[in-house]
């Protein structure tokens, strides 16, 4: 059984009781008048009506046109686009960049901190989301890229960051170019709709073919080992010194000459950093053909040390009686008892 109305709510009950339907259908349109008069108080958000996917080589970035002409590309778009792996808040994991607290640039901390809210990307009617103005995106990546020359990029992922910031300014400066050409010459009006998204794909896979990654973890990791070092794992910086090994057991031994030629292609600049990584600079058809088979080889070398017990040294002196410097004299086969 309902409960019977007590106090305030049994007044209003018997007063409703007394009304006519007229009376009661007036009340109502006029509190509905009165609510929507204190929504109306509200700022109303911009909508969305235009949205799509950007897609850049393996990438897909949602996309939006408000109905205020703003371009806006969404929160979690910005971080795959500058090579952030993983799920998570996309405005709360920009702002955490640790390499954009290291430079001055007012206009784009504020821009991250106060993302536009829009209307039109959720399906709940009404709904909210955050995005960027698509210029931010530009913004980031010549930040990144002011970062990396002021050598503030000091995590792997950080780095890798940089390159995809590089990657994209580079590109959206071609693609623009030609936007612009078409436009002067009035073929925008002819060429497919997806031309220009086609071109701009189509150098993102170019650059990121130049900058695949060459070297498995592997690799470093069983250096580690047979340095008898922890292994912190891919994310955190590798000694210094691992570079310099692995210059001794690549670079090194691939051919003669390659090493001077390849640091003449990638020089250091007054902080000892290099542009591009020296294998970048190998060709497809002959030099990454025979860096992975040579990298492939040294892991196996790794991989029987490790299996049998052996450290560092006698690993490395197995290298040298099989796979010699160019130019060094191979050594006499002496027993070594050392590890």
């Amino acid at each position: 059984m309902e409960e019977e109305p007590k106090g305030r709510a049994k007044g209003g009950a018997a007063r409703a009781a007394k009304l006519t339907k007229e009376q009661r259908s007036a009340i109502a349109r006029k509190g509905g008048l009165a609510r929507h008069a204190n929504k109306s108080d509200e700022p109303k958000l911009p909508h969305a009506v235009y949205k799509g996917i950007l897609k850049v080589a393996e990438m897909e970035i949602p996309c939006f046109v408000l109905d205020d002409g703003r371009r806006v590309i969404s929160g979690r778009g910005m971080t795959t686009a500058i090579g952030m792996k993983g799920r998570g808040q996309g405005i709360a994991r920009i702002q955490g960049l640790r390499a954009l607290k290291t430079i001055e640039n007012n206009h784009l901390p504020l821009a991250i901190e106060k993302p536009i809210r829009f209307t039109g990307n959720s399906p709940k009617v009404g709904e909210a989301s955050d995005g960027f103005e698509a210029t931010v995106l530009q913004e980031l990546c010549e930040a990144l890229l002011k970062a990396r020359d002021a050598g503030a990029l000091a995590t792997e992922q950080e780095q890798r960051y940089g390159q995809f910031a590089d990657m994209l300014v580079r590109s959206f400066a071609r693609v623009g170019i030609v936007a612009l050409v078409d436009e002067a010459t009035g073929y925008q009006e002819v060429r497919p709709r997806d031309a220009l998204q086609s071109y701009l794909e189509m150098l993102v896979r170019k650059e990121l073919a130049a900058w695949a990654k060459k070297f498995p973890d592997e690799f470093y990791e069983n250096i580690y080992k047979l340095r008898g070092w922890v292994w912190p794992g891919m994310g955190k910086n590798r000694y210094s010194i691992v570079a310099q090994y692995t210059t001794d057991l690549i670079y090194d031994r691939l051919a003669p000459g390659l090493l001077a030629e390849l640091k003449s292609k990638a020089p250091k600049n007054e902080k000892g950093q290099r542009s591009s990584k020296l294998h970048q600079w190998l060709t497809d058809d002959i030099g990454n053909p025979m860096l992975a088979q040579h990298i492939h080889s040294i892991i196996m070398f790794q991989r029987l040390a490790l299996s049998n017990g052996h450290g560092w040294n006698r690993f490395v002196k197995s290298v040298d009686q099989v796979m010699p410097k160019k130019g060094q004299t191979l050594e006499l086969p002496l027993e070594d008892t050392s590890n």
